[in-house]
């Protein structure tokens, strides 16, 4: 019997209205195809080993995997990964089927994607290692020192594996010490002196009142002995004498013992406190020295950490022997070479205990009392008993021939005790010692029968390094 209504039957057996629901079309799931079992090595892994710009050769293109398990959803499917190794081991293990696996470095990634390998010992494999390549380059790898070091590092004695530079042609010293003495004569921080900034009577004697007493003694001669001819009276002719005599005397005294005298003229000076002194005034500073952003070493016996070196080589000339320079006088010792730097350094006041920075680099004017010692002293009979003083010789392309020389040299070294004498110079928070605009004078020391004397520049003294103790800083 037919009804108006439709109805249907449900699967449980129960007679329903309607007409039967229409089944609905499966909506589309997203389907991943199943990675391949990389072991850790990213070469293997398809598009991502192109992200890295890592070359995959016989690797597999991106589509659908033969007879590959698949999964279905995003976190559940019919087959699971685990799934997937165990397959794979199996067929490892078993030794059936034709798939073979390399054997790869398994493991963590590194953050660029690469299996993580110790740097030391072979690797692995064996086999020869593709290094990856990035868009730029690669830094070396510094060797483990601990040290922090400015400049690239093919600049160094080391190459960028940390092994020691090779270097093409023989590596001797001389080479060594001509960059070194370049290094310093070139540096604008570092003011090379002569032998002129050192005291010498003749220099700082003034020259117009010396043209004037020769001439006068020119006259009284000339004077005397023409009285002497005319009238025969010898008083003024042996009054001009004895004249001459005392001033020669005089002049022969101050060229000697000149030096000394301003030696204990600057260590007589009081010394003045830094923390009273006024902008522009004269002080002498007595106190340790400390090194500069430029410390220099000492040419012959490599002294490090020095703010002023001197190294003087002296010649003694004979009767036959060669002049060490145009004005070497016979069986007198010459100067022959000289080399003495100076630069800026600060100094620990004694007085007051601030610290002041010295400025005597930059080619400063400086005149310095520095005591030398003899370091090497050379005649034909001990010539080839100090190869290092032939070396330095050479260095500076000096002759070794039979010559009687002595090598003295002097310095200051970091944690000396000095003296200091210039122009005190305020600059906000900055207390520095500048040389004078002019020179000083000693003025006359009667005591001593020694002439007036100029100081020019900064002055500087110091006792012989060697046997004094330096306090450590």
């Amino acid at each position: 019997m037919g009804s108006r209504f439709p109805s249907h039957k449900l699967g449980n057996g129960l007679y329903v209205s309607g007409r039967p629901e229409q089944p609905k079309e499966k909506t589309p799931t997203m389907s991943s195809i199943a990675m391949p079992y990389t072991g850790g090595d990213i070469k293997k892994s398809g598009e991502l080993g192109k992200m890295f710009d890592i070359p995959t050769g016989g690797s597999r293109k991106s589509g659908p995997i033969n007879n590959a398990p698949t999964r279905t959803g995003s976190f559940g499917g019919a087959t699971s990964h685990s799934g997937q190794l165990n397959s794979i081991n199996r067929m490892v293990s078993g030794g059936s089927g034709s798939v073979s696996l390399k054997k790869t470095n398994s493991g963590p990634l590194n953050k660029h994607g690469e299996p993580m390998r110790k740097s030391s010992g072979p690797q692995a494999g064996g086999g020869p290692v593709t290094s990856r390549q990035n868009s730029g380059p690669i830094p070396p790898v510094l060797p483990t020192t601990g040290l922090i070091t400015s400049g690239p590092i093919s600049s160094g004695p080391l190459n960028s594996a940390g092994a020691p530079r090779k270097v093409s042609g023989p590596l001797d010293s001389t080479g060594s010490i001509k960059l070194q003495s370049s290094s310093i004569v070139n540096n604008q921080a570092v003011t090379k002196l002569s032998h002129g900034e050192e005291y010498s009577f003749r220099k700082s004697f003034p020259k117009s009142i010396l043209w004037s007493i020769i001439l006068l003694f020119v006259m009284g001669f000339i004077a005397g002995g023409f009285i002497l001819g005319a009238v025969h009276n010898p008083i003024l002719l042996v009054v001009v004498v004895i004249l001459f005599a005392i001033v020669g005397a005089v002049f022969t005294w101050n060229t000697c013992y000149g030096r000394s005298a301003i030696v204990g003229f600057i260590s007589k000076y009081p010394d003045a406190e830094l923390r009273t002194a006024k902008d522009g005034q004269f002080v002498k500073v007595s106190g340790v020295v400390t090194c500069g952003n430029v410390p220099l070493e000492s040419a012959f016996q490599k002294v490090p950490r020095c703010v002023y070196t001197s190294t003087s080589l002296y010649e003694y000339r004979g009767w036959d022997s060669k002049a060490a320079n145009p004005e070497h006088r016979r069986f007198t010792w010459g100067l022959r070479s000289l080399e003495r730097h100076v630069t800026d350094f600060y100094i620990s006041d004694f007085q007051s205990g601030l610290r002041a920075l010295v400025k005597t680099g930059y080619g400063a004017r400086v005149t310095p009392y520095v005591d030398e010692s003899v370091v090497v002293d050379i005649n034909p009979s001990n010539r080839d008993m100090s190869p290092d003083f032939i070396r330095w010789l050479a260095a500076r392309n000096l002759s070794s021939d039979d010559r009687i020389m002595r090598l003295k040299e002097g310095y200051i070294k970091e944690g000396s005790t000095v003296s200091v004498m210039g122009v005190v110079q305020r600059n906000d928070n900055v207390l520095m010692i500048v040389p004078p605009p002019e020179p000083f004078s000693t003025g006359c020391q009667w005591a001593k029968c020694i002439l007036p004397a100029s100081l020019d520049g900064i002055v500087l003294r110091c006792e012989d390094s060697s046997k004094i103790d330096v306090i450590p800083v």
